[in-house]
């Protein structure tokens, strides 16, 4: 039977969009199933803020009346806004190995975005790069840690087969942030000074006052990201969103706010995240009833590992050594919790100073993830090009294009 590519419209469809997944990857250990609730909340249009300056639509593939697979379309008006771009960008894909699906599926999501005065496709980005983005294509064989994803292999090949190009990649490294001894001595050295020397001082979030702290780093994340390739920054009300969806997962000991002693301006910022995907890898059906909230209950304080989901400075207190100080406190707080390594990422292969930083802390690259896209119109040209700056006090060039490989210091 030939392949029927449909939006979702009822409530049926939506609850075939959503389920798809957990028959696709069903046995397969590395893929931490979500909570399913968490899903039906980030797509719906009613609640989700991003939805308050975009678009999308959902699309299911069929053969024979079987879902086969699934996509999104979206188009971002605030991206447009800030990168100065008329992208449209695809997400949420999913596909049984199917080349027909999956041609079909980009297709329909290259005509949405087509019809609405985009120039290009590019993702996946379920729905932007502040949130899940990037197809695995190396490092298969590990978990994915919060807030990444788990793909099957041949979904590299589906894409590829079906007209999209490689436009960036991004890496994972992974840190055991108990030994001291693989660091560099310059990054310590840094960090000693940056309160004496430049009347800096870092402290970690406090979780009463829990939203103005999330809006004091993402004041950092907005400003230390805004050349990042891809990067939209995030609004008023997904500030409020993610400061309530991180509630329940946040420790303080992991969450770090850079502020000047005198004048109280908040230069630098990282947030870490203990590794809930650890927890939610027991909960295979991705429900809460009629178990699975005993199972998180019982398994929620049983992480060895955490994501270090954003760490950076101010462009113009970047000399200052703040980064390295708050590299430093990473390892203060794996002395005082269970959790003594972690991964950082996503970080743009092109990022070459956060890359050497990685590198000069003992670090080793451990997944790659990759983002396409297809031109729609004649004239456009890729988006493949140099960028990524991150706020840090090293440069080297990173890897090249292998899958996944050590960045020597």
């Amino acid at each position: 039977m030939s392949v029927q590519v449909r939006p979702v419209r009822r409530r049926g469809d939506l609850r075939a969009f959503v389920d798809l997944p957990y028959r696709l990857y069903a046995g397969i250990p590395q893929w931490a199933p979500p909570l399913r609730l968490l899903v039906r909340r980030q797509l719906d249009r009613r609640r989700n803020p991003f939805f308050e300056h975009a678009e999308a639509e959902y699309f299911l593939a069929e053969r024979d009346g079987r879902v086969v697979g699934r996509i999104t379309a979206q188009i971002d008006r605030n991206l447009h806004a800030f990168q100065g771009n008329r992208w449209g960008q695809f997400g949420w894909f999913e596909c049984e190995d199917d080349p027909e699906a999956a041609t079909a599926l980009v297709e329909a999501a290259a005509d949405w975005v087509r019809e609405r005065g985009a120039d290009r496709v590019v993702g996946p980005m379920s729905f932007t790069t502040n949130d899940e983005c990037g197809l695995l294509v190396a490092g298969f064989d590990r978990p994915p840690i919060i807030l990444t994803g788990w793909h099957h292999p041949y979904y590299a090949r589906l894409l590829e087969g079906a007209g999209l190009g490689k436009a960036m990649d991004a890496l994972m490294w992974t840190l055991h942030v108990s030994e001291r001894d693989r660091v560099h001595p310059a990054i310590w050295q840094m960090a000693s000074q940056v309160e004496s020397e430049h009347g800096i001082r870092c402290r970690h979030f406090r979780k009463a006052d829990l939203e103005a702290e999330v809006g004091r780093f993402l004041e950092v994340y907005n400003a230390a990201w805004e050349r990042n390739w891809g990067f939209v920054p995030l609004s008023e009300a997904e500030v409020r969103a993610y400061a309530k969806d991180l509630r329940p997962v946040l420790d303080e000991r992991w969450a770090m706010i850079a502020e000047q002693v005198d004048t109280g301006r908040v230069v630098g910022a990282a947030l870490s995240l203990p590794d809930m995907n650890q927890v939610l890898a027991r909960v295979r059906s991705g429900r809460l009833l009629p178990f699975g909230w005993l199972t998180l209950l019982r398994h929620r304080h049983h992480t060895d590992r955490v994501r270090v989901l954003a760490l950076g400075v101010k462009r113009e207190f970047q000399h200052t050594g703040v980064a390295a100080r708050l590299y430093e406190m990473h390892y203060d707080s794996a002395a005082a919790t269970p959790q003594k390594e972690g991964e950082t990422g996503w970080i743009l292969e092109t990022n070459t100073a956060m890359n050497k930083a990685m590198a000069g802390m003992g670090g080793t690259v451990v997944r790659r993830y990759r983002f396409y896209e297809r031109l729609l119109e004649e004239g456009a040209t890729s988006s493949a090009a140099p960028g990524g700056e991150f706020s840090g006090d090293w440069t080297q060039e990173t890897a090249g294009d292998g899958a996944v490989a050590r960045v020597e210091a």
